[in-house]
Formats: structure tokens, sequence, C-alpha cells
């Protein structure tokens, strides 16, 4: 999630985590009528591939140990969002795991950071006989026919590039399959969602560095961009684009969602929105709460307020009116929005946990078997269904990688700079 003002309040208030058991669901019969075995069926036939979970970050910052892979221990009770148990009863069989670097702070040396949760990532991975890293489409089914979790790397920021394309070959190298384009900033070649814009969409660079991605066989993550650079790079892109956690915002107006006219040039394209989780994203009661929360916040840092007593004051304010929460019905209406614009084949799933307030409805990883049991009870499909889980976002990888096969073979890697452009 990390909206444009989370490294603000996330300092006033902190981060709330959820996470420990699996999802309460309701009891179910073994019957194929009921909507909960189905869907547990549909997932066991086609797992859950989530565009983008923030656990790497989640250990980074870990209060007891961070960085510490080994404390944070998966096969135990964590205080996120995502465990081994968990993952399982969700019937997840392939992740985008983010490797997540905030983008606000120029002197933090992006590439190092970049590098440190790759490690994290990976790391993760090789100590888990459960996960294993994926580096194709192929191997995302292999793992998924051994029972296996398929691990795909997701850089959530072009800042972590710094301008340079022989680092975002060396993030590929390493088991990035997506980059998002920009995260909360606008950077010196693409404007972000939530900051000023500077280009009007990509710069001659930017376009360069969706090329270079094309050729590699990196998915174009265009959550977090502006929609100027979502236009410019579904015209420069060959390859399919994919948003990894954006919602629809014909239904919840926020500057992180994706406008209808985004939606009806997918098919063309070939890309995925995969619909997130996060409550502002999905619920328009929600959002207006946390701008009127982040407006108070600016006007008492703007008054010299002490922080501590803005965190006293937003508290007492969670407290004795707690922001309105996401529903089943929120999320289904998105993933609906989404299929009825664009079109079944490319809508995905894109939670955010570890990186979000779940929403009470979906707490943990262990939540999808509800919400499809949900889309089942609104007259979905299993066929449509398993486009959903992870049937969409699959086609889109194996088209990438034919766009990178005939790409490399067409081309040598660029060695453009972005002072060839500017």
């Amino acid at each position: 999630m990390r909206r444009g003002w989370w490294p603000v309040l996330a300092t006033v208030f902190g981060v709330l985590a959820c996470g420990g058991e699996p999802a309460d669901v309701p009891a179910s019969s073994d019957s194929a009528s009921d909507p909960l075995s189905r869907a547990r069926g549909v997932l066991a036939r086609t797992p859950v591939f989530d565009g983008h979970n923030d656990l790497p970050w989640e250990i980074r910052r870990s209060d007891s140990a961070p960085m510490d892979v080994e404390a944070y221990d998966l096969d135990a009770p964590v205080p996120g969002h995502t465990n081994l148990e968990l993952l399982r009863a969700g019937g997840v069989g392939a992740q985008f795991w983010s490797v997540y670097i905030p983008g606000e702070y120029a002197d933090s040396g992006f590439a190092r950071l970049q590098l440190e949760q790759i490690d994290i990532a990976r790391r993760m991975i090789d100590r888990y006989s459960e996960l294993v890293l994926a580096g194709t489409a192929d191997d995302v089914e292999a793992a998924m026919s051994e029972g296996r979790i398929a691990s795909m790397l997701g850089v959530e920021g072009g800042h972590a590039i710094e301008n340079s394309l022989g680092a975002l070959r060396a993030y590929y190298d390493l088991g990035a399959r997506y980059m998002t384009l920009t995260h909360n900033v606008t950077l010196d070649w693409v404007d972000a969602a939530q900051d000023t814009a500077r280009h009007d969409g990509l710069s001659g660079f930017g376009e360069e560095v969706v090329r270079e991605m094309n050729r590699l066989g990196m998915l174009v993550d265009l959550s977090h961009v502006s929609p100027a650079t979502m236009s410019d790079a579904l015209t420069v892109s060959e390859a399919p684009v994919m948003f990894s956690h954006s919602s629809a915002r014909a239904l919840t107006d926020v500057p992180r969602n994706v406008p209808d006219s985004i939606l009806a040039r997918l098919p063309a394209n070939g890309g995925v929105v995969m619909v997130t989780f996060v409550q502002p994203f999905v619920n328009q009661d929600a959002a207006d709460y946390d701008e009127r929360i982040e407006a108070m916040v600016e006007v008492m840092r703007a008054e010299g307020t002490p922080d501590d007593e803005i965190r006293a004051e937003v508290g007492r304010i969670r407290r004795e009116s707690p922001r309105p929460s996401a529903s089943l019905d929120d999320i289904a209406d998105h993933i609906e929005h989404v299929r009825d614009v664009a079109g079944i084949d490319h809508v995905g799933i894109g939670s955010d946990y570890d990186g979000m307030n779940a929403p009470p409805v979906m707490p943990d990883v262990s939540s999808y078997p509800v919400l499809f049991a949900h889309l089942i009870e609104r007259g979905w499909t299993d066929e449509d269904l398993g486009k959903l889980a992870s049937g969409n976002i699959l086609r889109a990888l194996r088209e990438a990688e034919g766009v990178a096969a005939r790409l490399q073979a067409e081309r040598p890697p660029s060695i453009a700079v972005i002072s060839d452009f500017d």
C-alpha cells in the first residue's frame, strides 16, 4: 500500500499488524454445492498466484530481530499476515514477493537497500522447502504441480535502478520478474500517481526502460504510476503489463486505482489488473476517512504540533471513530468492475498483505477461499475463478517471455543512459 502520506503517518502513529491463525470461515459441508468447499476445490486445481506481498519488508522491520530471516519463523505464528500454515490454508501456489524499498529518501542508497531486500527475500525462499524460486511461467506451474509455492520477486519502485539499465538487468538476474515503474515519488523519467507530474507520463528514458524490460521478459508494473504514465506504457510496451496491487478508480476515487480509460485498453495489450484488498482502495468511506486524517496531520505539523501530540490525537480519533472497514462485497465489486470493463482475461489478485491494514473479512493469506466462495455466490464459474486465481497472470507472464525471446534475437541489451534523452 504505502500511499503518499504513509511515511508521515507511520512515524506519527505506527502500523497495525494482523495475522497469526488461519482466517475464521463458516463451517462447511463436503457437498460440491457448498460455496466454500467448491472454492477450495477450485484453488486446489488452480492455486492463487498473488501479485504483491510485502513479507520481506515485514522481516526487515521486525521489532525483535530486524532482517533476521531465521528469527522470523514462517513455521510459527507471526505478527504479520503471512506464514506457511496460512499460505497453505489460503490455497496459494505462487507469490510475487515485493522487494520494496522507500523512494522518499534520496540519501538512502537505493541500490544497496534493494540488494539487501533481494537478499532477505532469497534467504527466506531458500530456508523453506515449501518455497521455490521461479524464473518462468513453466517454473511456476511445475512448483504448483509439486504442491510447492513458486516465488518470484517484484521490485517496487524504479528509483531502485538509479537511472541505470545495467542495474535493471542485474535485478532481473537476481530473480526480479516485475518492476513497478515508480512508487510514491516522481523520478527523473516517470511520473507517480501521488506526486507532482514532471514528464506528462514517461520521459524518453522512461520509454527506453519499458523497452528494455520487454527485452528482458520483466513485467512492467503500473501500480503507483500516474494515468499518463499508464497510457504511455501501454503505447510503448510490446508485452502485457500488470498492475500488481490496484483496484478500480470508477468505484473508489483514489489516485492509486486504475481509470476505466486504461482498463479499456488492456485487452489489446494483454495485461492484468491484480485487484488489491487495501481498504481505502476498495471502500470510498475508508478512503475519505484517511484523507481527513491526512489533512489533519498536515495542519498540525504546519502549526508545529509535536509528534507525540499528533500521535495522541490520531489515536483518540481512531479509538472513538474507527475507520470504516472494507467488505467482501467491496472487494468483489472491484474484481467484477475490472472484469466487466477489461474482460475476464485481464483480472487477478494482488492482495498487498503485510503492506496494509487488512480488512477484517480478509485478515491474512488464509482468506482467499472466503473471497472465492463469495464470488461463487455471485455466480462465478469455476473456469473464470481459475483465470482470476492464476490463469490470467500466468498467461501474461508467458506472453512476456515470448516477446522477450523475439526481442533478444533482434537487438542487444540497451546501453542508453538518461543523458542521451534529456
